[in-house]
């Protein structure tokens, strides 16, 4: 089955986003930042932004406020480098999914080992 627009524009705009931040913010509050996926509504108004922030808990929040305070040059530059009409409106979550992991990983070595020591 063929992508959707919706999906090809929000695969695109993880790339993009994912470049700009790394080479053109400059805000010292953005740690390391990684965009994980983006999801864009079907008329191309609005994207969910999900971004990964590597350090700790405080860090994450300050990356995400610069983030936040950079959403309108990152919106219009994301318009300008697609081509599109109306750039969607940004909205930055906090992903979490990878800490989860790591955590859920840690558990089971854990187990693992309490197992082995029996």
């Amino acid at each position: 089955m063929q992508p959707t627009r919706a999906e090809r524009v929000a695969e695109m705009m993880q790339r993009e986003l994912g470049m700009m931040i790394q080479t053109e913010l400059k805000d010292p509050r953005i740690g390391f930042a990684s965009i994980t996926r983006v999801e864009v509504s079907r008329d191309l108004s609005a994207a969910k932004v999900f971004v990964s922030v590597l350090g700790p808990d405080e860090s994450a929040h300050e990356t995400m406020a610069g983030l936040t305070h950079a959403g309108g040059f990152l919106r219009g530059e994301v318009g300008r480098r697609l081509k599109l009409r109306h750039a969607p409106e940004l909205d930055f979550r906090l992903d979490q999914s990878i800490e989860k992991s790591m955590a859920l990983q840690r558990l089971m070595h854990h187990l693992h080992d309490e197992e082995h020591r029996e």
